[in-house]
């Protein structure tokens, strides 16, 4: 089977639809209607049971749409990893894994299943997911003695844990459920998801909402009894409007508001994995996005060479393959192979000193390998790797800040000799030499000074500077130049930045690199029109609490900072009162995609740890999506706010309606029948199509909303008055104008009154659409679906009203 679990703890679909007869209110109609037998009004007994029929239905088909739509989501996020087979590296789904595969693994990636190690270099796994402890475990690929529980051994690595540190090699021994995760996983399958924050206040609403309508209708029933009416005919009304009164639809329509809005951002490839979080998207007002992978394509590209000896030369092309030529500058012949010896050298200790592959335009390890190699494929020295057996790697660290391989030529018996690439001052510290036009000459101050100079010059551009040596010793080295590497902004990045800024949400960049490189991606991008304020990760750390949150506000690009200085500045933010979201796609970021109010993780290349920490997965790593993603969540409280406003007039209306009524001692306007089918257009399809109408343009431009906005505002608690006052004033009027002399109900005025409360909370539903603009402005055609669900329910009815049997019902 797939290497996945099966969720297999579903009640069946009878079971689902039985339960929503577990309603008091349900219950009690259905007593009514019990009663009605035992009185012998067989009509009205039919009658109800239809009713409750239907409101059910419509309750059951709602809940199952979104549950349905909800598994929908679980399949758009399908973990990857690397795999050998028919001895080719190849990217697979991890669900494709079956016991036996041999899976690579490397710093960053979740491992996809049970794992016997067979080749290790350093390899740390964090099973803080699995085991609790906070410490990584070590890995080995040597046999270990018997006995002892397979949670303990340390050549096993397990499905779900995360590689920290290394990388190494294995066999699949354990795939889905047979895996040490899959006894988890069946534990977990007992668990209740907890509530969103936005359907917490939906239920509170809904519970006082309850509250106060019983105490109406206790009131109606009590007058109606002491008026002398019918009691059974008040109690089946009194039970008819406390249907109808509770919005019992609000946390459901919230649910596939919700659940609507993330399949349509799936559309626009846009992952969502907590429903919530589209609706706090609505608030977000600072996004802190990391640079490298996310305002940047991570296409890495060689742009300028620095030789030991001072050739200058640049590369064309971007991108992870061949295209692209390099010159010398300033005579513009072009070079390849070991044409000129100094930028061979260079180029070359460049592709050895590396553990990149590319493969049909694109890299698998890390991009600024990935570069080099793109230059040697430039260079035509591609095949430079080929010519040397590997025998020990140093591999790179964010403490060291450089890795070195050690060779051994295959062709000639020389000795072994090493390569070293990273950081210019790291490396130059292990040189003795450089190297002139191929031969080696000791390395002078003079020298060095040249080499930092040059470097400073790069760095200036925004260039990423990487130096590079070879030679015998790693004390030994001769120094053989350096290569300017940048990572040029995304498409759209700059348009994105500009729309955020102009609704009120400000960009702040944060990045490991040098100040001179982030601040030409900020210029470049439009961060803030230019006026950038930069702070680095060490001003960071020397700033008291107060201090930094004064200043945090205005800077907005942070240079040279880790993963803690990612935290402090969300932290800081939050502490503002400011809705953080946070963009990132490494290890490095995933600390802070967890801690901030909505994490957002690049798709394509994104490390499975920073999509797991992430709320939010934006599949094409196209930055201005997260603008589609803003839009929707403003869209999606602006809709539920107005299906709230629909709900609540019309539940107001049909109480105060039957309570004016009452108390003016006039005949029921409405008989219990028709209360119910006012409650089946409330709930249903009209109040349903409130909650797809198409976000407007105006409310994009408008500042985020703060957290502590409630749904139920002032403004809106006058427009659903106001809304209610128009209803019952006309239905109440046509009543009275109607009503015979004598004050005796008739099919006529009751079915008058019925038809005109229900065009009246039709056209209730059409100024719901928007809470600012009429209904010419939005215009009538915008949304579909809430055409036809008007329609559908003017012609039900016409139909309550001509077809002869719905006529008796009713």
């Amino acid at each position: 089977g797939w290497n996945e679990f099966v969720a297999n703890n579903t009640e069946p679909v009878w079971k689902k639809y039985v339960d929503q007869f577990k309603n008091p209110l349900i219950l009690l109609l259905l007593g009514s209607a019990l009663v009605s037998v035992l009185t012998k009004e067989y009509e009205d007994a039919v009658s109800i049971a239809m009713a409750v029929l239907i409101v059910v239905t419509v309750a059951f088909i709602q809940e199952f749409r979104s549950e349905k739509s909800l598994e929908e989501l679980t399949k758009l996020v399908p973990p990857e990893c690397n795999c050998i087979r028919e001895g080719k590296l190849q990217h697979l789904l991890a669900r494709d894994l079956v016991p036996g595969d041999i899976v690579s693994l490397s710093i960053g990636d979740r491992i996809p299943a049970d794992i016997r190690l067979t080749e290790v270099t350093d390899l740390l796994v964090d099973e803080s997911s699995f085991t609790g402890e906070a410490e990584p475990c070590s890995k080995t690929d040597s046999p270990l003695p018997g006995g002892g529980d397979l949670t303990t051994l340390s050549n096993i690595v397990f499905m779900g844990t995360l590689v920290q540190y290394g990388k190494g090699q294995g066999v699949v021994i354990g795939t889905g459920e047979r895996s040490q995760f899959g006894e988890v996983f069946k534990m977990m399958q007992a668990e209740e998801t907890p509530k969103t924050p936005l359907q917490k206040s939906m239920d509170k609403l809904g519970k006082q909402l309850t509250l106060f309508s019983f105490g109406i209708i206790g009131l109606i029933m009590l007058i109606g009894w002491l008026q002398g009416k019918q009691l059974l005919s008040m109690f089946t009304i009194g039970v008819s409007l406390a249907v109808a009164a509770i919005p019992e639809g609000l946390p459901i329509v919230v649910m596939v508001t919700l659940v609507l809005g993330v399949l349509r951002m799936a559309k626009k490839r846009v992952i969502v994995k907590k429903l919530p979080i589209v609706e706090t998207l609505g608030c977000c007002n600072v996004i802190c996005s990391d640079k490298t992978g996310t305002l940047t394509a991570n296409e890495m590209t060689v742009t300028q060479l620095v030789t030991s000896d001072g050739f200058h030369a640049e590369v064309s092309g971007v991108g992870y393959n061949g295209k692209g030529s390099v010159c010398l500058l300033p005579s513009k012949e072009l070079l390849t192979e070991f044409s000129n010896v100094s930028v061979g050298k260079l180029v070359e200790a460049g592709c050895v000193a590396n553990n990149a592959i590319i493969r049909e335009n694109t890299v698998m390890g890390q991009p600024t390998e990935g570069a080099l190699i793109a230059l040697a494929m430039k260079m035509g020295l591609s095949d430079s790797k080929d010519s040397y057996v590997r025998r020990k790697e140093i591999p790179f660290s964010s403490e060291q800040r450089w890795m070195a391989v050690k060779c051994s030529p295959k062709n000639e018996e020389q000795e072994d000799i090493y390569f070293m690439k990273g950081a210019l001052e790291e490396v130059i510290c292990h040189c003795t030499m450089y190297n002139h036009g191929g031969i080696s000459l000791p390395l002078t101050p003079q020298q060095q000074s040249l080499c930092l100079h040059e470097e400073s010059r790069m760095a200036s551009l925004g260039l990423r500077v990487l130096a590079l040596a070879s030679g015998p010793e790693l004390g030994q080295l001769t120094f053989l130049g350096l290569v300017g590497i940048i990572d040029p902004p995304r498409a759209g990045v700059k348009e994105a930045v500009q729309v955020l800024s102009e609704s009120g949400v400000s960009v702040k960049m944060i990045t490991g690199d040098a100040l001179e490189t982030a601040l030409a991606i900020g210029r470049n991008i439009g961060l803030c029109n230019g006026q950038l304020r930069a702070m680095s990760g060490e001003e960071l750390d020397s700033l008291e609490k107060d201090e930094l949150a004064e200043r945090i506000r205005k800077v907005s690009v942070f240079f040279r900072t880790s993963p803690k200085h990612k935290l402090k500045i969300i932290k800081a933010l939050q502490e503002l009162g400011a809705v953080v979201a946070m963009t990132g796609d490494g290890v490095n970021d995933a600390v802070a995609l967890k801690s901030a109010d909505i994490g957002i993780a690049m798709g394509q290349t994104g490390m499975d740890v920073s999509k797991e920490a992430a709320n939010m997965i934006l599949v094409d790593d196209d930055f201005s999506t997260i603008i589609n993603a803003v839009e929707e969540g403003k869209g999606i409280f602006y809709n539920i706010k107005n299906f709230v406003r629909f709900q609540l007039s019309t539940s107001i209306s049909a109480l105060s309606l039957i309570t004016l009524s009452t108390v003016l001692n006039l005949p029921n306007p409405l008989n219990a029948m028709q209360i119910l089918w006012v409650n089946i257009i409330m709930d249903g399809p009209p109040a349903q199509s409130l909650g797809v109408e198409p976000v407007d343009k105006d409310t994009l431009v408008q500042p985020p909303r703060s957290m502590k906005d409630t749904i139920l505002s002032r403004a809106l608690i006058l427009k659903i008055l106001l809304s209610a006052a128009v209803i019952i004033s006309g239905t109440l009027f046509i009543f009275w104008k109607e009503i015979p002399e004598d004050k005796a109900n008739t099919p006529r005025t009751t079915t008058m009154t019925f038809t005109c409360f229900v065009l009246f909370d039709l056209f209730n539903a059409l100024t719901c659409r928007s809470q600012t603009k009429l209904i010419f402005q939005i215009g009538f055609l915008r949304n579909r679906m809430f055409l036809y669900s008007v329609l559908g329910s003017i012609l039900g009815q016409l139909a309550v009203i001509y077809v002869p049997p719905l006529q008796k019902v009713f």
